[in-house]
């Protein structure tokens, strides 16, 4: 029987099979293989339903436990090697075979190379003599001794102390176990090329040493140019495994040390890293792999994190076996002939946290003692928990605000040089073409809806300083500042019924700007952003898969529209090519004698003799025909360029280089920095690779076209809005009627980005600043308002964006981990360079004027689609078209009914739905209304859905999640009561004996 240590063991009905029996090991003897354990199915190991719900294996890892997070002390991460005892024609031979971090590699027989990373797969009768090889064997903890030479004379001297070892056999056992290993390093390439070609030229083991070497206390030149210590973290400790078989023991040499000080054992190891652990097994031939396999079950069980916590802390040998016992508690049996041994299982893409597991245990442990239930329920609600730091309610005028800064501050410098990051140089590139593409796409748009009295350069003014200065003070300088939809809805309207009533629109729009400013600054007064609490999950992926499929849209409806500027020339026949022809005729207006001059060659030229004459109109350009007062003849003179599929092409190669290159770091080829490159600068990479083709090709592409002067763009209007004169004094009044709608727009726009951006997956070190942020915003209010400037508030999807491009991973992951995501490069510096540079755009015209608008296009269906892919209402929506047998094991399948999980999405789908109407009729108007309406649908779905589905769907909201995390305790506390009644009742009826068959 196997037994994937990773994926579990013997839970407790399995566990009550014990694991030794009575005497000594059942190793093999000097006359045969290893005997079976007689006593395997003979007693419980003390976490039998029948007996104490807490044996004293469990008692004692708790204690340990407890006492390592009292120290608050942190175990190293272990690298185990496994070194193994070989006979070869030179003598014995110590010999790596395999190695560990958290999955297993081993050396392919006859392969020379290294395998790929798999979960170890363990037979359980190994495991069992694991246990017995603790229990009789040598046990040295905290050993004072810096070399490997010390370590094996003192194991040496307490065996023949301790177990009567024969004095004889001593210089023998010495002798065997101080020769040099052959360690299996890992090269790079170049070198294993440059190895390769004077492989010809030399015995292929002439670079080994000699077997019967006494092994070095100093590190060699192979482990200290070996390229595999890149991969593992600085601290890491190493653990020594050493079994084999040899003649003259006639029954096992066993000893498991743990030493006081990690100290370097020189040529033991593959790697140059101080060692912490060593287990010796040497003992007499067998016929079977007996040794070799205990081996391997003592590396992977020093894998797991659990029993290296208990190998820490442990003061005697019944510690160590209580920590195998407990890791045997956990595990669970794959039965024979129900899958493949010889198959590597690859490592899981994400591994559980071993954090939670062993707080889990100490919660055990401490509710067993006081049957406090409350701490473990609040710690391991199924639902996110929504309330933080952040939007703890202080009871005082701007109490939030004050303590907004308070929590920012003490980072603010850390802001500037936390930036200081090749990822970060990437970013901004990305962000600033994102940036730039939208004001010009908003400042055309609020152009045509303002007859310029608002238009590109604005824009591009408002975004420079409305951005920078939100970098520089707002609480989270992660978001990008940016018009919106429904803001440039509110303007056309706003406009439209100025024009109407012959009111001035700056004027009016700039009261408006003032009491949204003043309203808001009431909303940080009274600490409102605590209504935060209430977005739940459902309103942030309505609000995100809306303004994310806002995006995908706008950037095909471009294209659309692009290619109705430059139409397909679907009359084009190839074999009519020699009937298409457009020359320039002269008319009678033409002028002739510039025409001379042109066409006529520089005097001194033979050409001169030919007669003025000569000069045929048809040599002229189609400009210069124009600008001479020709005109054109010919059925070809109307023909357009068919550019419409090259745009398409750099619109679509844009967006899949995109993603392909951000995948790319997960690839199988190039080394792992090259990969990590190419996916931090992938936007940047396809958007240089798609303008190179259009320079090549000499496209005729529409391009990136920015103001070239700081004027503005509607010459009736002044850089500052006069509040009074244009107006009667009335409109002053009247303006905060519309100034509710577009504060409760402004609020909602701004806090659900920001709930977005600050989720607990992102891994946030510095806290947010919901209240400095609405802050910021609407101090911002009354600068854009006076200068007559677009209205800016938090941009989701360039946010998302921004936020995904400063990602950071563990630089060093053990072979087959996934790199681990760190959390966000958190700092002030990328946003603000980009808004200054969006600033001074104007003075890069020359240069981007080479960026094709189909480029920029596909940039923005990247982010529409990024952002979208990240919702788990697409993996819902997905669920809807996939039969039950094909659907992913998504966590909340296993706890909600499909039905209910298809119910939810179909609200949500239909929410969705609605918001897309308004946002596109005139309708838009009441589009904030609809936000708020989305926080009321969803306190309407817990009539609905109990708190179970909507713990799992969705986040609990704070009334509710307190109500019903009351009942849940007192309904768990019950529970326990009642199992504990029915286990006792049973163990008095049945006792305590239990047959259990394993196979």
């Amino acid at each position: 029987m196997k037994v994937p240590v990773n994926e579990g063991v013997l839970t407790s009905a399995e566990a009550h099979a014990v694991l030794e029996a009575e005497g000594s090991p059942s190793l093999a003897g000097p006359d045969g293989p290893p005997r079976r354990n007689s006593g395997i199915i003979c007693r419980a190991v003390g976490r039998s339903i029948f007996t104490s719900s807490v044996s004293s294996a469990a008692g004692r890892v708790g204690f340990l436990l407890q006492k390592e997070e009292e120290k608050e002390a942190s175990c190293p991460l272990l690298f185990i090697q496994l070194n193994e005892l070989f006979c070869t024609p030179d003598g014995l031979e110590w010999k790596q075979t395999a190695r560990w971090i958290k999955f297993e590699e081993k050396v392919e027989v006859g392969g020379e190379r290294w395998s790929k990373p798999h979960v170890t797969a363990l037979s359980l009768h190994s495991l069992f003599e694991l246990r017995m090889c603790i229990k009789k064997g040598t046990i040295l903890l905290d050993l004072d001794a810096h070399s490997f030479k010390q370590i094996v004379e003192k194991a040496i001297a307490v065996q023949i102390e301790e177990y009567a070892l024969r004095p004889e056999v001593r210089k023998k056992l010495t002798s065997v176990l101080l020769r040099s290993p052959q360690h299996h390093t890992t090269k790079s390439q170049l070198r294993t090329v440059a190895e390769l070609s004077a492989a010809c030229c030399r015995d292929k083991v002439s670079n080994r040493s000699d077997p019967g070497a006494k092994i070095s206390e100093t590190p060699l030149k192979e482990q200290l140019k070996n390229q595999f210590k890149k991969k593992i973290p600085t601290g890491t400790e190493v653990s020594n495994v050493l079994v084999g078989e040899v003649d003259f023991l006639d029954k096992p040499f066993i000893a498991f040390i743990r030493l006081q000080k990690a100290v370097g054992l020189g040529a033991l190891t593959e790697v140059a890293f101080p060692s912490r652990f060593v287990f010796i097994l040497l003992g007499p031939r067998a016929k079977v792999k007996a040794y070799h396999e205990i081996g391997r079950a003592m590396a992977t069980v020093l894998t797991d994190e659990f029993f290296q916590r208990v190998a820490h802390q442990a003061q005697d040998r019944e510690d160590l076996i209580a920590g195998i016992d407990e890791l045997l508690d956990e595990l669970t049996v794959l039965p024979p002939g129900k899958w493949d041994p010889t198959i590597r299982i690859p490592p899981p893409k994400c591994l559980p946290s071993p954090h939670k597991r062993i707080s889990m245990h100490l919660w055990e442990q401490k509710s067993h003692c006081n049957g406090n239930m409350s701490a473990a329920d609040d710690r391991h609600a199924p639902g996110p928990q929504h309330v933080s730091e952040e939007l703890q309610r202080t009871g005082r005028l701007f109490g939030g605000l004050v303590k907004d800064i308070q929590r920012k501050a003490p980072w603010y410098w850390s802001d500037f040089y936390d930036a200081l990051n090749i990822q970060c140089f990437s970013a901004i590139l990305y962000i600033y073409l994102a940036t730039v593409t939208n004001a010009i796409t908003f400042g055309g748009m609020l152009g045509d809806a303002t007859d310029n009295m608002q238009g590109v350069l604005e824009s591009f003014l408002g975004t420079a300083i409305a951005g920078a200065v939100f970098c520089l003070f707002a609480g989270q300088p992660l978001t990008i500042l940016s018009s919106t939809g429904p803001v440039l809805v509110f303007e056309r309207l706003l406009f439209s019924f100025s024009k109407d009533y012959s009111l001035d629109y700056l004027e009016f729009r700039l009261w408006i700007g003032l009491w949204v400013a003043f309203f808001g600054l009431i909303l940080v007064a009274t600490e409102a952003s605590y209504l935060v609490q209430y977005f739940t999950r459902f309103t942030e992926e309505g609000f995100c898969a809306l303004i994310s499929l806002i995006f995908i849209y706008d950037a095909v409806k471009k294209m659309l529209i692009l290619a109705d500027s430059f139409p397909v020339n679907w009359n084009y026949k190839i074999n009519d090519v020699t009937l298409y022809g457009c020359i320039c005729n002269a008319s009678d207006t033409g002028n002739a004698s510039v025409l001379n001059e042109m066409l006529l060659p520089p005097p001194g030229s033979t050409a001169m003799q030919h007669d003025l004459e000569s000069a045929k109109w048809s040599l002229l350009t189609r400009t210069e025909c124009l600008r001479m007062g020709g005109h054109l003849v010919g059925n070809s003179c109307n023909y357009v360029p068919d550019i419409t599929f090259m745009a398409f092409i750099l619109f679509l190669g844009t967006f899949l280089c995109s993603m392909m290159l951000k995948h790319f770091k997960t690839s199988r080829y190039f080394p792992t920095p090259l990969r990590k490159l190419a996916s931090d600068f992938s936007i940047i990479l396809a958007i240089l690779i798609f303008c190179g083709i259009d320079a090549l090709l000499g496209l005729e592409t529409p391009k990136l076209v920015v103001p070239s002067e700081f004027k503005p763009t509607n010459p009736q209007r002044d850089w500052v809005v006069f509040p009074f004169g244009a107006n009667p004094w009335w409109i002053c009044l009247l303006s905060a009627v519309p100034a509710i709608v577009v504060i409760i727009l402004i609020f909602m726009d701004q806090q659900i980005t920001a709930v977005i951006l600050n989720r607990k997956e992102y891994r946030l070190q510095k806290g947010a600043g919901f209240h400095l942020d609405l802050f910021c915003v609407s101090l911002l209010m009354i600068f854009t308002s006076v200068m007559g400037l677009p209205w800016y508030v938090s941009a989701t999807v360039i946010s998302l964006a921004h936020m995904d491009s400063l990602k950071k991973e563990s630089t060093t992951s053990a072979p087959g981990e996934q790199p681990k995501f760190l959390g966000i490069r958190e700092q002030r510096l990328t946003g603000l360079v980009v808004f200054i540079l969006t600033g001074v755009s104007v003075f890069l015209a020359p240069v981007l004027k080479y960026i094709p608008m189909p480029v920029l296009y596909g940039v923005f269906l990247y982010m529409g689609v990024a952002a979208l892919s990240s919702l788990q209402f697409l993996d819902r929506i997905q669920l809807l078209l996939m039969p039950a047998k094909h659907q992913p094991d998504f966590m909340y399948l296993r706890h909600v009914p499909l039905r209910r999980v298809h119910l939810f999405t179909l609200i949500q789908m239909l929410c969705l739905a609605v918001l897309w109407v308004l946002k596109s009729t005139v309708a838009a108007i009441i589009f904030p209304v609809m936000l708020l309406a989305l926080v009321g649908i969803r306190k309407a779905m817990e009539c609905i859905f109990s708190w179970q589905d909507l713990s799992w769907l969705d986040d609990i909201m704070p009334e509710k999640s307190r109500k019903e995390k009351e009942e849940k305790l007192q309904r768990s506390q019950e529970k326990e009561e009642s199992d504990s009644e029915d286990s006792e009742l049973m163990y008095q009826e049945k006792g305590p004996e239990i047959n259990i068959s394993v196979n």
